[in-house]
């Protein structure tokens, strides 16, 4: 199946980081470092290329019905950090992010937007590696304080502003903290050792059978669903990656490479 819900999406995180040519700080009290000038232009430099663009119009016919005759890549790229699995245990003096891809907007002459995910291969070499349709990394980015920077928790769909003193949550399908109120890293911590610490690869409840870096089903939010759906959606997923691909509420797709 070459398109996939973007709302089952989340999780190349865990693979994709020994990857990454981020530097990261000493502490996690401290900003994650961005990536290199050139690393985000050889990142935004793939995003133009023939294949990717390809991938790019895939997405546009399979999710919005189109067939541009024309596609548009950014000339800027968007650095996505994911949640950390060593954040999640506890080690000491890791940040709370790591770099997973850079993001680049396609657009298409009837205006639908995409987002082109930049992967690296290798040291110094980009790959396209998807496309989601909408914009969200650019539109989410465009929202961040200076020396912030855009963190994704895939389990929830959650999306932050990960700051020197804690996390913001600026948007998310299971939302476990309050919009645009800032959670002390601490806190953030204690919250996702809390949801996750037990079901790490390599964990017992990975080895018992279970699915991965997943997530205990909170109580849920008044949503206007019967509870028993709400908790068959949380507990729907996919093993991938050593990861889980979890049930949320946003209408994005995926195409991927």
């Amino acid at each position: 199946m070459n398109t996939i819900c973007r709302k089952f999406s989340g999780c190349l995180a865990v693979a994709v980081a020994t990857l990454l040519p981020a530097t990261l700080p000493a502490s996690a009290s401290e900003n994650v470092v961005a990536p290199s000038a050139g690393d985000l232009a050889a990142a935004v430099s793939v995003a133009a290329q023939p294949d990717a663009i390809g991938l790019a119009r895939s997405n546009f016919r399979q999710v919005d019905h189109i067939e541009p005759q024309r596609i548009t890549m950014g000339e800027k790229g968007f650095p996505v950090y994911t949640l950390n699995p060593d954040f999640v245990r506890g080690i000491a003096g890791v940040p709370a992010g790591v770099l997973r891809s850079v993001a680049v907007t396609a657009t298409a002459d009837s205006g639908q937007k995409a987002t082109l995910q930049a992967m690296p291969e290798s040291p110094g070499k980009w790959v396209a590696a998807s496309v989601f349709s909408g914009n969200d990394e650019e539109s989410l980015s465009a929202r961040l304080r200076p020396g912030s920077v855009l963190l994704n928790e895939p389990q929830i769909n959650g999306w932050y502003e990960l700051r020197p003193d804690g996390v913001v949550l600026l948007q998310a399908s299971l939302p476990q903290s309050p919009v645009g109120e800032l959670l002390p890293l601490s806190e953030y911590q204690r919250s996702v050792h809390g949801r996750y610490a037990d079901k790490l690869p390599g964990s017992d409840y990975q080895r018992d059978g279970g699915i991965g870096f997943a997530q205990s089903a909170p109580q849920p939010a008044d949503t206007g669903l019967p509870v028993s759906i709400v908790a068959g959606l949380i507990a729907a997923g996919v093993a991938g990656m050593g990861l889980v691909l979890f049930t949320v509420w946003r209408k994005r797709r995926l195409t991927p490479r």
